[in-house]
């Protein structure tokens, strides 16, 4: 006979190899299905974030207006996958050990993707005035900050199947948040110490939109040390 959800749920936070199919019912197989589905809409986000970035500063503007409008579709999927994982947990009782840490990761997530759609929405309210000669800036701190909360995707889909690797793989994110950052200041210290022709107006804008893309790379790394803490716990 199949182990239980409870005996399968303990077993695996003992570390005995059981697979994705033993670990429960159909409906915690559905749980796990969501919540890989959350984090590849997470994904997909990043993706579009980037081109959408890219789109703005070569003044690509209908290709931008198609990045805003999946990031949009995006942030609706993955607020619905969010709600419908939410209630699978609190119906699971033998998950209940775990199902704090699930929650904040969850939260961590939640405020990513509301990032992303902030941030991308940002340029198309405020329109900021970018200087070509620092498109290329932009677009590499876009990418790292980008790449940062890539590395977590497949770390968060681990915590559910080999937690042990967890740590192995957020050790990308808190590289790429270190080159966002260097990148970031890189940029503010450009434009305050180099670019006189810009007012200061100009210049503020551009330090905030820098900040804003640099966020993105200090919220990886605060889900990367949510996801640390809770592998830590599983491996017990």
């Amino acid at each position: 006979n199949p182990l239980s959800i409870q005996d399968n749920f303990l077993g695996y936070i003992c570390n005995r190899p059981i697979s994705i199919a033993m670990f429960g019912r159909k409906t915690t197989d559905r749980l796990i299905d969501n919540i890989d589905k959350y984090f590849d809409t997470l994904d997909r986000s990043l993706l579009v974030y980037k081109e959408g970035v890219r789109n703005y500063l070569y003044s690509n503007k209908t290709e931008f207006e198609d990045n805003l409008q999946s990031i949009s579709r995006f942030e609706t999927e993955s607020s619905a996958l969010r709600r419908e994982i939410e209630n699978d947990l609190y119906t699971r009782t033998s998950l209940v050990r775990s199902r704090g840490d699930i929650m904040r990761m969850l939260d961590k997530t939640r405020n990513i993707v509301d990032m992303l759609y902030d941030s991308i929405f940002q340029f198309e309210i405020e329109t900021p005035f970018i200087p070509s000669e620092m498109n290329q800036d932009f677009i590499k701190l876009t990418e790292f900050a980008v790449l940062s909360l890539e590395a977590l995707v497949p770390a968060a889909k681990s915590y559910f199947r080999d937690p042990q690797t967890v740590p192995e793989k957020i050790s990308r994110t808190y590289y790429y948040e270190k080159e966002a950052t260097r990148y970031a200041q890189a940029i503010k210290r450009t434009v305050f110490h180099k670019m006189d022709g810009l007012k200061l107006s100009e210049k503020f804008h551009l330090r905030y939109f820098a900040l804003h893309i640099e966020n993105l790379s200090k919220a990886a790394e605060n889900l990367a040390d949510q996801l640390a803490v809770m592998a830590i716990r599983r491996t017990l």
